[in-house]
């Protein structure tokens, strides 16, 4: 193949003032590493510094009306990227622009936080997480960028890989909880639904692993505030995601907005440099977060912009998300030699390598008579039904209230929450959507045709501080409206035979800026739950939400409690398949549920550190109230009941660097098919550092008819067994004794030990 030729060909070869239709056209082959690393030199050996500097920046698509119009960048060769628009023309117009009239006719980028679903929305990502299930976040992502794709999206923001164990940050519902080993597996998972086999394979999108790293460790749970990691935790809880992403060959990075140990994320060259590049060997492109590369200015690290130009770039961000510090600064540090020419070359290469794996200098344009087959297609509106089902986790089934027969005649379903789509589909809905999801109302209705379905919102909720996304021009009730819709909900309940409470957050209460200093339910919820309670109805709690919430009365008192998170589209039919036996929840928690929001950050994998005789004086604890979860990490329950037992490890000790396998059987003692996720926890019980009570290293969800009996088989080996020590300063494996528990959640007690040895 004549690489040169195509390189100038993919450049020069379109038709003037044509849009050519993506679908009119055969894919173009698979390039290699060479091929694209020529045509990239090709493409690079003929531009401007300006128009290099220009593919290192990122335009905020006329979101702010003060910012120069991104036609007139995009043609003067000043752009390589466009966010915060969602519009197909305007992407054609401005590509069109960008490939005919800019000096070197570089396509562009085109980026939207697609987190979980584009048009047919899917639950949010700690939902899936629930799903103990990576094929699930798979299945959706691809979904999600097949709807993108065709909209014109070429680039997502997404995955969110932040480890987050304090339930107040808000961003917690955009990642996968608080465990690498899990989260890591729902990393790597995503990727490959986003991107497909390989970057640029038709229908999918480039990936983005973001917030690299430490974000979700902010102090007290404070969305931006700093976050203080020694490099041990970094390495061993908070870096493995995004590891396990760049396995998956991740196209991009995000870098983060805070301080990491007092240097911001996006001037780390630790992060950037060292460990991203150096280490790990990533071959893509850095982009830092929403004007991060400014904010090194307001975060006392930069003396001002073109010094925080310099800073960014130095330490690994390859572009500049709409805060134009580098269109700004970047030609001048070069001028004065304060940076080279080859420093911004670098900084290109893998924005323009990844342009050309993703084959837009063949195909630039969308075709946009192809948007309304896709996001029409049923087939998608199932795989969001199925992925809502297997996510829910069951909390509480007092006298197996659940599931509820078909017969009855009279539900009133109660809660701000019960008809609000808005609540259903959740946070980080895609720039301009329009909600459109089956309510919990809805699905009851719909599963219920023949019965009374009555519904009563109840006193509304709403933030103390607005969301700065999600302005509301509805006016607040007031206190004499919440009274009476307090008194209709409680009289809609007295007249019902069974009460369904809706009720949790609203979708702008879990986010970004939505950090929350309570996990209670908020406004009257818990009043108007404890009031339908003691009519002496049988109530049902689903909950809608964005993060764990501190349920405690409800614990006690209502006999079942579902967590649906926020589902997505189909969460009010998948809500509805639980609650009346059509489906047997099987999700497991990906976080642990604390008992008050004072007691976060609270996760399962601590260390112990003082035990001393005398017990539980001297234990680890407040005094004024129990500090055990209120649900521990990996619980759930099902309408079946399953045995494990039997467990085996293969030898009582294997050598450093050698496997050990492990088995466990697994039988559905109960009356109905269900599914159980099979977790394994390990301890190492002594070395060079003080080591976790408990970590998972292995999970499978299964399937079990009554009766059945299965064996999982799992494997430790280095990876599962070494980790990053303080004392080597190295990532090691030691001959010690370890723990092993096989069981239900973290919690198991089915035990086994062995030794690993030189």
């Amino acid at each position: 193949m004549d690489v040169m030729r195509w390189a100038v060909a993919g450049v020069f070869g379109l038709v003037a003032g044509t849009i050519v239709s993506a679908t009119a056209q055969a894919a173009p082959p698979v390039p290699s590493d060479a091929e694209v690393a020529a045509r990239v030199e090709a493409v690079l050996g003929r531009m401007s510094i300006e128009e290099k500097i220009g593919q290192l920046t990122q335009l905020a698509g006329g979101l702010f009306p003060d910012a120069p119009k991104p036609a007139d960048v995009i043609r003067k060769g000043g752009a390589g990227s466009v966010l915060w628009l969602n519009d197909r023309k305007e992407f054609n117009a401005l590509q069109k622009i960008a490939v005919e009239e800019s000096p070197s006719k570089i396509p562009l980028l085109f980026g939207l936080d697609v987190i979980h679903g584009y048009r047919t929305i899917f639950p949010v990502p700690l939902a899936m997480a629930s799903s103990w299930d990576p094929a699930v976040a798979e299945r959706a992502q691809t979904v999600a960028a097949k709807e993108a794709r065709a909209a014109g999206i070429l680039w997502t923001f997404g995955p969110m890989l932040d480890i987050a164990r304090d339930a107040r940050w808000g961003r917690i519902v955009e990642g996968a909880g608080e465990d690498p080993f899990l989260g890591a597996a729902m990393a790597a998972a995503q990727v490959r639904g986003f991107q497909g086999p390989y970057l640029g394979a038709p229908d999918h999108v480039v990936a983005c692993a973001k917030h690299f790293a430490g974000y979700g460790a902010a102090d007290g749970g404070r969305d931006y505030d700093p976050s203080y990691l020694p490099e041990t935790r970094l390495r061993n809880v908070y870096f493995p995601p995004f590891q396990a992403a760049v396995k998956a060959g991740v196209g991009t990075f995000m870098s983060a907005y805070m301080d990491l140990n007092d240097v911001p994320a996006s001037g780390n060259r630790f992060l950037l440099h060292d460990v991203l590049r150096g280490e790990w060997g990533f071959q893509g492109f850095v982009v830092s977060d929403a004007f991060a590369v400014r904010s090194l200015v307001t975060q006392g690290f930069a003396r001002d912009g073109r010094d925080a130009a310099f800073r960014a770039l130095h330490a690994g961000v390859d572009m500049d998300m709409a805060s134009n510090t580098y269109a700004d600064h970047l030609a001048g540090l070069v001028k004065d030699g304060t940076l080279q020419l080859a420093d911004i070359e670098a900084a290109v290469r893998p924005i323009l390598a990844i342009k050309v794996r993703m084959g837009l200098f063949e195909q630039p344009y969308t075709d946009e008579s192809k948007f309304a087959q896709v996001v029409a297609l049923p087939e998608h509106r199932k795989e969001a039904l199925l992925a809502a089902q297997r996510s829910m986790v069951l909390l509480r089934n007092e006298r197996r209230l659940l599931p509820l027969a078909k017969t009855l005649g009279k539900v009133a379903v109660i809660g701000p929450l019960a008809d609000s789509q808005e609540a259903t589909e959740g946070s980080w809905i895609v720039f301009d959507h329009t909600p459109a999801a089956v309510t919990v109302v809805a699905g009851i209705r719909a599963k219920l045709p023949g019965a009374k379905i009555e519904y009563a919102p109840g006193p509304e909720i709403q933030r103390d501080i607005a969301s700065p996304f999600a302005q509301s021009t509805k006016p607040a009730q007031t206190p004499e409206q919440a009274k009476a819709a307090f008194r209709k909900a409680v009289a809609t309940a007295r007249n019902a035979d069974v009460v369904v409470m809706a009720l949790g957050e609203t979708a702008d209460m879990a986010g970004e800026a939505a950090s929350r200093a309570s996990l209670d339910l908020p406004g009257r919820q818990e009043e108007l739950l404890e009031a339908v309670a003691a009519l002496g109805k049988p109530v049902v709690l689903v909950l809608l939400n964005g993060r764990p919430l501190s349920i405690g009365w409800a614990a006690e008192h209502v006999p079942a409690i579902l967590e649906a998170w926020e589902p997505g589209s189909e969460g009010g039919h998948a809500i509805a398949d639980i609650l009346f036996g059509d489906v047997n929840p099987g999700g497991k928690l990906p976080v642990t549920i604390a008992r008050k929001g004072a007691n976060e950050p609270l996760y399962y994998a601590r260390n112990l550190t003082h035990s001393p005789e005398s017990g539980e004086r001297y234990t680890s604890r407040y005094w004024d109230g129990p500090t055990t979860p209120l649900y521990p990490f990996g619980f759930g329950l099902s309408y079946t009941t399953f045995s494990i037992a039997n467990l085996k490890v293969a030898a009582p000790q294997v050598k450093v660097g050698s496997p050990v396998a492990v088995t466990a059987e697994v039988t559905n003692t109960g009356s109905v098919a269900g599914d159980e996720v099979v977790q394994l926890y390990i301890h190492q019980k002594a070395g060079s550092d003080s080591r976790p009570m408990r970590e998972l290293k292995g999970f499978e969800r299964i399937t079990l008819k009554p009766g059945e009996k299965k064996t999982v088989a799992f494997t430790l080996g280095p990876d599962e067994l070494g980790y990053w020590s303080t004392q080597a300063g190295k990532r090691i494996q030691e001959a010690e004794a370890f723990d092993v528990w096989v069981g239900a959640d973290s919690f198991a007690t089915l035990h086994a030990d062995f030794a690993v040895a030189r």
